[in-house]
């Protein structure tokens, strides 16, 4: 599997190309060589339960077969792919690794213990009706082409999120996450008890993304990153609200993308 992206979109990755190593009982192998000139993100999956080798140069460059994903769309093809494939794209949707649902759990469990301020979060999170809502901005404000490809939640969006939210969970307790804490702060208004979550940085985004699946709900960003912080959650009477506008481009179809028992709006 080629890796490319931010910790969401490695996890897709891993996801999908794990299902097919597990279909065609073969050692699963990550090509991280992109991350050598990658310059917007690391490689993001060591601190996961994960089960893949690193691919050496040579084992890259003796792939006897390369399979680009096609669309954005779910493509049944993945599972006749042969075992030695070499696969390239991001595979963003649950039904490439749905059949092996709680292998994939497992593996993305976090390796490091909950502790300090992340521990202290973890406590409070599971003492309250706990709502994890996920602010993207970051290079999705700054970077023109990032911007014009996918957008960015308004506030809007966030508002119908929480009074969905509050129309079905009692004393709701939000905790947000953001790349730009600053302006969720000046900006967010959530009439309920709020906790910023601004002690992880990018080093330790996946404590962030850990706190937000020990949450109750979620209210998602278009952003892969809260995707997996909502997917992760255990609990089976979660409710997760999810932008109907995934991407800026009509083109792309973000369908396969969210699970049938989110609420999109």
């Amino acid at each position: 599997m080629n890796l490319i992206g931010g910790i969401g979109n490695q996890l897709f990755q891993y996801a999908a190309a794990r299902y097919l190593s597990h279909l065609k009982s073969v050692e699963l192998k990550l090509n991280l060589s992109a991350f050598e000139t990658y310059k917007l993100h690391r490689y993001s999956l060591r601190n996961f339960n994960i089960k893949a080798g690193v691919a050496s140069a040579e084992e890259v460059s003796a792939s006897s077969f390369i399979y680009h994903e096609k669309s954005f769309n779910f493509d049944p093809q993945l599972k006749e792919l042969p075992s030695d494939v070499l696969l390239k794209g991001y595979w963003q949707s649950e039904k490439y690794f749905l059949e092996i649902e709680q292998l994939i759990r497992e593996e993305l469990q976090i390796l490091i213990p909950l502790r300090g301020l992340n521990k202290a979060a973890a406590n409070e999170i599971h003492d309250t009706q706990s709502v994890s809502l996920h602010i993207r901005r970051g290079d999705y404000v700054t970077n023109e082409d990032t911007l014009a490809y996918h957008g960015i939640c308004d506030l809007a969006y966030y508002d119908r999120g929480i009074k969905m939210i509050s129309a079905r969970v009692t004393k709701p307790h939000f905790f947000i996450f953001s790349d730009d804490p600053e302006w969720a702060m000046q900006n967010l208004k959530t009439g309920y008890d709020t906790t910023y979550v601004t002690h992880n940085n990018a080093e330790t985004n996946y404590e962030d993304l850990r706190l937000m699946s020990l949450c109750q709900h979620q209210i998602i960003a278009n952003s892969t990153f809260s995707w997996w912080g909502a997917w992760l959650n255990m609990n089976r009477e979660k409710i997760v609200i999810a932008p109907k506008k995934w991407f800026n481009k009509p083109a792309l179809n973000a369908a396969d993308l969210i699970p049938r028992s989110w609420i999109v709006t």
